[in-house]
């Protein structure tokens, strides 16, 4: 919904602020809204439905349960090399956990997935499935798809924690069996004093529960139920590891206490329950983090996490002389005697249901982990069997449910296991069990999960190739159509070859019309969802409008063919190899250095080296110093408050001598324009001071002062207001926006980021000059200066010219220095990319989407300096913003196409996440320049207190 608002925003700023808007540009602008919507969310219709079936029917071992009880423990964030690891002095940081691995239970490493959040981990722990990516809409708190959990299979459960975790499964069980206590969410506070009261206000309560617990009768005779279920969600670890990093000794300080804690609470059960041995025990996380505090992504330090497990149903532990790992994690831990056992961390949902006897979540994909069991081999073999018929289960429904919505002579089932070999692998299963043969009986049940696993992701994806082809054919004639415009606009491509008009002939209409019909009645017959219906028939009237256009395809045809052939393809391999460095740079940053190094040697391929020396030195200087900035790691995992204080000395140095410049050139510096100047400089001075302050008060444990945070919202709030007093002249408005923005900016920076937006406006500043100088070396004539062009000055829109191979170049320009702007400090494709601590300065309570805001503005920023550095461009090259955005339109649609066929749902999880974030970037490319260009166009054309005369642009 929030996309769906900004995107509609965004059209509405740029039909606005443009100026003659034309019926067919009104037109290109619905459809274009209409088409890059149903682009941007074909994806998730394609690859990332969700995979839940509902109408199974439960299973459950049907044998006595070895434990009557289950006690989860998810401490949240932890690392699992950070809790088996010994500390420098050879002592274990979880005294209490490792003697359980030494001498009672079982232990292994949990193998989460991508995203490495609280909400998918629990889902995982708890459900049994992995979550799909629709979740991240309800920010991972509510329940997008109903599921089944082990929590509803309870007789009783009972949960103390994050109201973020613990709410989402209560609402989605039935009756009245689940009990949540949970804090108040402002105390998941980033800049608290000591962050682990969290996890001692949980083991607190449990023990007043338990002592209360004795003298009412009716709870006592409810916890001495079979099949209850205790859950303690600790939230200290993860907030400590997002305010301090996992290296810090809060963090590893915070794992003692877990650790004590843990032990305090088994004892405290124990005694409850007169040491029945009736009691199963889970320790585990819902994620890791990675070493600079943030989590979301795939890499071994977020998807790793511990799990130990003991006490009724598991195995004591097992000493072995060799296991074979592919890490070396075991000999740094010290562990190597001690059997591992490595799990996917949907399989211990089954686990837990098979210790207390409950059915297993129906939606659960986990696979029963029986090496873990201490039971009988009848109990396992039942239980694994158990395991299969409930995912056999999802199977065939999601099977059934493909059948009836597919035309019979169309559906092609899953070969691997058809009906027959259903019931082949069902009955020999079960007749081995007969004949006591269980270990035969567990392989082959494994050997049905794993199909039947296969035959849920083949229905599930049963469509996705004919989907894909039609949103292909769909991208295809969009881009061919926008390229039409762009020929069609402009004559002079089109000079000198037939101009008759010839009117679309009717059979091509009819065509269209019949294609149309037959596609919706295929659909229909099909029972097609109404999202089938918009990727199917949108290439039509898109190929209608693209082929109706013929006349103009053979005429742009009959000129190339009077181009050398040498020219045409030295332009289109430049071409080409542009879109790939950009493409490029979405994986790999050092290939915007690669750019911005070929970008410095631009002044030597044209006339500008010879005419202005002193222009193209500034030049290849700014290039080649903001190429040093994607050779630098992301932003966040070298955190340095003294660069953050560089970057805002040399604003106020460039600052005084931009005032001192000023002075000098103007006659009379009236007096509201030097306070303008000088609160600015003040502001950047109130950043420096707000930043340094808030650093060191967290570091001291003493929280966000109240005063920085309502410094903090002033300077933001003013930061967009203060550049509409500036005078309109080019470069003063343009130093006034930079100054405004730098001091959020800072706010926002935690290292070397903060010199970023400073040298890429330097950058800009020279370009705006160059393109001017470049456009008179063509003969065009510029009747005034940079120095002296207004913003608010009226531009005659016949003054705007015709496109020019130059522009392209422009446009070039303009999508690889917005590229650099995103992914210039770090590759935020990447969710382990945020860093918190960017808003520590706003606020340090727990808020995704208050923080979220905050650092899309610290990453829209660079993007809004280089927008308005292109309104200046394009008001002094005369360049039709109608040229522009067809322009940009083309060149962020090709690359679309490229990161669309790369979108993937397999393999590593950190390349499926990183997949997915490149397409939405890419698509977002084009929405996110229309917004940015009204922005840019409002920051340095309006002007508060004094009328000036709009500035336009030939739409």
């Amino acid at each position: 919904m929030a996309y769906c608002l900004t995107v509609l925003f965004k059209y509405f700023i740029l039909l606005t602020f443009l100026s003659l808007v034309t019926l067919d540009m009104l037109l290109f602008f619905i459809l274009g809204l209409f088409v890059h919507f149903v682009f941007f969310g074909s994806i998730f219709d394609i690859y990332f439905t969700s995979p839940l079936v509902h109408g199974m029917t439960p299973q459950f071992t049907p044998l006595p349960p070895p434990a009557k009880r289950l006690v989860l423990f998810v401490a949240d964030g932890l690392r699992a090399d950070t809790l088996y690891e010994l500390d420098e002095n050879g002592n274990s940081r979880a005294p209490f956990i490792r003697n359980i691995i030494m001498h009672e239970g079982s232990w292994g490493l949990s193998h989460t997935r991508v995203p490495t959040e609280s909400r998918p981990g629990h889902v995982a722990l708890i459900a049994g499935f992995y979550e799909d990516v629709s979740a991240v809409a309800k920010g991972w708190k509510e329940n997008p798809v109903e599921f089944d959990s082990l929590i509803n299979e309870s007789k009783y459960t009972w949960s103390w924690g994050s109201p973020d975790i613990l709410t989402m499964f209560a609402k989605g069980a039935y009756g009245d069996h689940v009990f949540t206590y949970t804090y108040d969410a402002d105390s998941e506070d980033f800049g608290a004093h000591d962050v682990t009261k969290l996890d001692t206000w949980v083991f607190d309560k449990v023990k007043e529960f338990f002592h209360a617990a004795r003298n009412n009768q009716s709870l006592f005779s409810k916890l001495n139920e079979e099949k209850i279920v205790f859950f303690l969600h600790l939230l200290g670890i993860d907030t400590n590891g997002h305010a301090h990093r996992p290296s810090s000794r809060d963090y590893k300080d915070n794992i003692k206490l877990v650790d004590a804690g843990i032990k305090e609470m088994v004892s405290i059960l124990e005694h409850f329950y007169g040491n029945d041995g009736k009691t199963a025990f889970i320790f585990t996380s819902d994620h890791g983090m990675t070493d600079w505090g943030s989590h979301g992504a795939g890499h071994p330090s977020e998807t790793l996490t511990p799990f130990v497990t003991w006490g009724a149903g598991i195995k004591y532990p097992q000493k072995v002389s060799a296991q074979k790992f592919d890490d070396a994690f075991l000999k740094e831990w010290r562990l190597e005697s001690w059997k591992r056992q490595d799990i996917h961390q949907a399989d211990i949902a089954p686990l837990m249901a098979s210790l207390i006897g409950v059915p297993f979540p129906l939606n659960s994909v986990g696979i029963l982990p029986v090496d873990y069991l201490n039971n009988t081999d009848l109990f396992k073999a039942e239980s694994m069997f158990t395991n299969a018929i409930q995912i056999l289960e999802q199977f065939k429904v999601k099977m059934t449910q493909k059948k009836e919505v597919t035309l019979p002579f169309l559906f092609i089932p899953f070969k691997l296991l058809p009906e027959s070999k259903q019931l082949n692998l069902v009955r020999k299963a079960r007749y081995y069990i007969k004949q006591r043969k269980y270990d035969e009986a567990v392989s082959l049940c494994e050997e049905l999960i794993h199909l039947a696993l296969k035959g849920l992701s083949y229905y599930h994806t049963y469509d996705r190739f004919f989907l894909a082809i039609n949103v292909v054919l769909g991208f295809l004639g969009w881009t061919s159509y926008a390229s039409l415009l762009i020929i069609k606009s402009h004559f002079n491509l089109t000079r000198g070859v037939n101009k008759e008009v010839k009117k679309p002939s009717h059979l091509l209409s009819c065509s269209c019309i019949a294609i149309g019909v037959f596609v919706a009645f295929f659909l229909l017959l099909q029972g097609c969802p109404w999202t089938y219906y918009i990727y199917c028939l949108l290439p039509v009237p898109i190929w209608y409008a693209v082929l109706r256009e013929f006349q103009v395809i053979q005429d742009f045809v009959t000129l190339l063919l009077t181009v050398p052939p040498s020219y045409f393809v030295g332009y289109l391999l430049v071409f080409i190899l542009g879109i790939e460095i950009l493409v490029l740079s979405f994986f790999y940053r050092y290939m915007l250095t690669a750019g911005l190094l070929a970008f410095a040697g631009w002044p030597f391929i044209t006339q500008l080296w010879t005419r202005a020396k002193s222009l193209s030195l500034s030049w290849i200087f700014f290039s080649l110093l903001l190429a040093v900035f994607p050779l630098m790691p992301v932003v966040g995992r070298k955190p340095d408050i003294f660069l953050v204080m560089g970057a805002g000395l040399l604003v106020l140095l460039l600052s005084l001598c931009v005032l001192t410049s000023l002075i000098k050139r103007k006659d009379s510096f009236i007096n509201e324009e030097l306070l303008l100047h000088l609160f600015q400089m003040l502001s950047i001075v109130l950043s420096m001071c707000v930043t340094y302050s808030t650093h060191s008060s967290l570091r001291k444990k003493q929280g966000l002062p109240l005063l920085n945070q309502i410094i903090s919202w002033l300077i933001l709030a003013f930061s967009l207001v203060l550049p509409l007093l500036s005078p309109t002249s080019l470069f003063e408005r343009l130093f006034s926006i930079l100054l405004s923005l730098m001091s959020t900016y800072i706010l926002l920076s935690t290292g070397y980021e903060a010199l970023f937006p400073l040298v890429l406006s330097c950058l800009m500043f020279v370009w705006i000059q160059a393109e001017q100088e470049t456009l008179q070396q063509r003969g065009i004539s510029c009747k005034q200066k940079v120095t002296s062009v207004r913003f608010t000055c009226s531009t005659d829109i016949t003054q705007f010219r015709q496109l020019y191979l130059d522009d392209v170049r422009r446009a070039f320009f303009l999508v690889f220095f917005l590229v650099t702007a995103f992914f210039g400090t770090g590759n935020i494709a990447s969710v382990n990319s945020f860093d918190l601590a960017s808003v520590y300065c706003f606020l340090t309570v727990f808020s995704p989407f208050m923080m979220g805001a905050l650092m899309m503005w610290k990453i829209l920023i660079p993007f809004v300096l280089v927008m308005c550095a292109f309104e200046a461009v394009q008001l002094t090259t005369q360049l039709s913003s109608k040229s522009l955005f067809l322009m940009v339109l083309v060149i962020s649609d090709i690359m679309a196409l490229h990161f669309f066929f790369l979108v993937k749902d397999y393999g590593s999880w950190l390349d499926i996440g990183t997949s997915i974030s490149h397409y939405v970037i890419v698509m977002s490319m084009t929405i996110v320049l229309v917004f940015l260009n009204g922005l840019a166009h409002l920051l340095t054309t309006k002007k508060l207190r004094f009328c000036g005369k709009r500035k336009s642009h030939l739409i």
